[in-house]
């Protein structure tokens, strides 16, 4: 896809996604939302290979969703491209349904349990030492949150993969500057977190996370790579990005919008 059909897509997945917290009556919005054009650049910009039509297809790229508490974005992008009907999403955290408040395997094209934050980064590290000792070519990708990066076991997978220089693996950094109760530089600095995953062994890139030139810039290279070092991109991104009264509010954290909310989206984002 091209620029133009990118943001377009990324409307769809902001729209739906607000649809399914509104439906449930639950929802992590306003990370879902930091992270969408992310999402959509991988899936739709031609940086994973992954086959809806094959979810278990041996040499595919894998991708964790690290910060699981986002995935109603990452629910929307998956059906959309066919791993599953697009009808199932007004299932989201409803009895009986597959679709839950975060990930699991029993979701195609989902590749890790997720939302206990922490663990992604260390289960991508293990599945990109498993493709250089099985000599694949495949990649892997995993999103984290940067209010997820105050975890210890972040910087233990980190540490691991910079040690065993696995320039197969991407880390993506959500970098919206909060968390679940504050600003991060006001409530456990993360700063200056470039230098320190340079320090754990890592080449870093930071990118426009809401600018597709950029993420797809930044992915260029993606399998051909000279570096010896796993890449992480710190992504400045806003949470509750493309809905205006949403963005950079931590209410929006954990919030289900009003009908007066919904319809004000709507008309944000323009797609139906």
């Amino acid at each position: 896809m091209g620029i133009e059909e990118l943001e377009k897509k990324a409307r769809w997945v902001r729209r739906q996604a607000l649809e399914m917290v509104v439906s449930a009556g639950k929802g992590h919005i306003g990370g879902a939302l930091s992270c969408t054009d992310i999402l959509v650049a991988l899936y739709y910009g031609g940086i994973l290979r992954v086959d809806p039509h094959r979810p278990d297809w041996a040499d595919r790229d894998r991708f964790i969703l690290s910060k699981g508490h986002s995935c109603v974005a990452l629910y929307s992008v998956l059906a959309d491209l066919g791993f599953f009907p697009v009808a199932e999403l007004g299932s989201f955290c409803q009895k009986g349904s597959r679709l839950g408040g975060h990930p699991d395997r029993n979701i195609p094209g989902i590749e890790a349990d997720t939302g206990s934050l922490g663990h992604g980064l260390g289960i991508a590290a293990g599945l990109a030492l498993s493709a250089k000792i099985d000599k694949k070519e495949r990649q892997t990708v995993v999103l984290v949150g940067d209010g997820e990066s105050y975890e210890g076991s972040v910087w233990e997978a980190a540490m691991f993969a910079g040690h065993h220089g696995l320039d197969n693996l991407t880390a993506i950094v959500d970098r919206n500057q909060q968390c679940v109760t504050d600003f991060t530089e006001d409530c456990n600095r993360l700063e200056p977190l470039a230098d320190k995953w340079k320090a754990f062994g890592w080449d870093v890139r930071d990118v426009d996370g809401h600018s597709f030139a950029e993420l797809l810039g930044a992915f260029k290279d993606f399998r051909s790579r000279r570096s010896s070092r796993p890449l992480v991109l710190i992504a400045s991104t806003i949470k509750g990005k493309g809905v205006s009264f949403m963005e950079d509010d931590n209410n929006w954290h954990y919030r289900v919008p009003s009908a007066d909310d919904v319809q004000k989206a709507h008309q944000e984002l323009g797609i139906r």
